[in-house]
């Protein structure tokens, strides 16, 4: 894989592509520029407009699973962002926060948000590392496994 390609062609090289950018379930927008940066709000794994997966990670989801979920919220996060600025905007991955609705007892929350790590730094190499938080609830909205939400700087 060729990390002097833009994001959008180093998708392709990995087989993924954006998903439409999901539309709010409440008084909110998906992301908001403000300055250099952009400010994606938490994103679920949806397909269609539907969740595609309910339930606590180690429980009704395997961790395994919620991984790749997590990815799977990390595309949507990558669509918002690429409404609102152009992906080959991007200059670097500056923040990520997972949210992991998590069974009694379940400790592996950063394993989970790994996927959506990983898939960043699959698409913008060294500019794809990032500060990070992981934390487990009892609940999430709409009962989604996992969450996850970034701030990216952008150029222009």
């Amino acid at each position: 894989m060729s990390l002097t390609a833009g994001p959008r062609a180093r998708l392709d090289e990995l087989g993924l592509r954006l998903p439409g950018v999901s539309p709010p379930k409440g008084a909110y927008i998906p992301a908001l520029r403000s300055g250099s940066h952009v400010y994606v709000a938490g994103q679920v794994p949806m397909e269609d407009g539907e969740l595609v997966a309910t339930g606590r990670v180690g429980a009704a989801v395997t961790p395994a699973g919620a991984k790749e979920l997590s990815k799977r919220c990390a595309l949507a996060a990558l669509a918002a962002v690429d409404s609102v600025v152009g992906l080959d905007s991007v200059v670097r991955v500056v923040k990520v926060t997972g949210y992991v609705a998590s069974a009694p007892g379940f400790t592996g929350q950063p394993g989970v948000v790994d996927g959506a790590s990983d898939l960043f730094v699959s698409v913008f190499g060294e500019a794809g590392r990032h500060a990070r938080s992981v934390v487990g609830v009892a609940d999430l909205p709409l009962g989604s496994p996992v969450e996850i939400e970034i701030v990216v700087e952008v150029s222009g």
